[in-house]
């Protein structure tokens, strides 16, 4: 195309979960209410297993790094979603679209990471328990809670080096309530067919790989303690469930956004709405819901910080 005929984007247009005012009415305090949920559920989980002496351990420490990716992955995207609903011009600026595809990226990558992390931390509890505290020191944990970090940016960097540079003409439209890379992809001045396979690649990829590394490790645990005794096989079931239950929640979107792209329009966004609102939403829900020591550790709180008179 003629460089001539191309005008510098300054915003896009977000066209939202849907058109229709009713229904955008009718879901500005449904999505108000699931957000703010979701940072007082994983902010309650983040305070609890510091103030907790008897949660000062690796598995806990890995989840409320979990619940702060949470958080953020949410926080990304949503308060936008949720002041759209009351705009008429649903615009976002070029430098906030950019913001909105490198921090999805870097949330969804790390965490991503930080989920094959809880495995391995569990794979150690489970099979070589008597290495546990020398395998996995704070040390250790500090280590790779950096090195999901680290991979999650790397990758979202990748991303948005290349997305950033594309010439923009035309159409402005995103079929969407945040700049995902597919839809932005489209809006280039370019055939952009190979370009979004190699971005989804990108994704894609990694998705998989932790996905494979993920059901892996999780059946050798099962299988290994299975070889032990029947009781063992109990704990190790209620240990592993959350995890495999989050695991199944986060990769399931994921996998059909940037592996097999159903390039349905309404499912699309239902997959974009599950894996960055329902996840964070469901995850402190389901740790504290099948964890007795969470749950323990609520009444601790509640009986110290709550009702402190009735320990005197």
């Amino acid at each position: 195309m003629d460089p001539g005929n191309l005008s510098v984007v300054s915003e896009f247009v977000l066209l939202g979960l849907c058109q229709s005012w009713t229904m955008q009415v009718f879901l500005l305090p449904m999505f108000f209410m699931l957000y703010l949920i979701i940072l007082l559920g994983n902010i309650a989980i983040i305070l609890l297993i510091i103030t907790d002496p008897h949660l000062h351990s690796p598995m806990y420490f890995l989840l409320a790094n979990l619940s702060f990716v949470d958080m953020w992955l949410c926080s990304v995207t949503t308060p936008k979603m949720i002041t759209d609903f009351v705009r008429e011009n649903k615009t976002i600026s070029f430098g906030g679209c950019m913001c909105q595809v490198l921090f999805v990226h870097f949330f969804g990558g790390g965490e991503m990471v930080l989920l094959v992390v809880m495995a391995y931390d569990r794979y150690v509890a489970i099979c070589k328990p008597l290495h546990y505290s020398t395998i996995m020191n704070l040390q250790k944990c500090i280590g790779l809670v950096a090195t999901s970090w680290t991979i999650g940016f790397v990758h979202a960097l990748s991303q948005m080096v290349v997305i950033v540079q594309l010439p923009f003409c035309g159409s402005r439209e995103i079929d969407s309530f945040f700049c995902d890379i597919p839809l932005v992809i489209k809006l280039a001045c370019i055939d952009s067919y190979n370009l979004g396979i190699l971005m989804n690649a990108d994704s894609g990829v990694p998705a998989m790989t932790c996905f494979i590394v993920l059901l892996i490790s999780y059946t050798y645990i099962l299988l290994t303690v299975r070889q032990s005794s029947k009781a063992g096989t109990s704990r190790a079931l209620s240990t592993c469930t959350a995890h495999i239950t989050v695991v199944l929640l986060f990769f399931g979107p994921c996998i059909f956004i940037y592996v097999w792209p159903l390039s349905i329009t309404w499912v699309d966004k239902f997959l974009a709405v599950f894996y960055s609102v329902i996840t964070p939403l469901l995850n402190p829900a389901i740790y504290t819901l099948r964890n007795k020591e969470i749950k323990i550790a609520i009444k601790r709180f509640r009986s110290y910080y709550i009702h402190p008179k009735g320990n005197i």
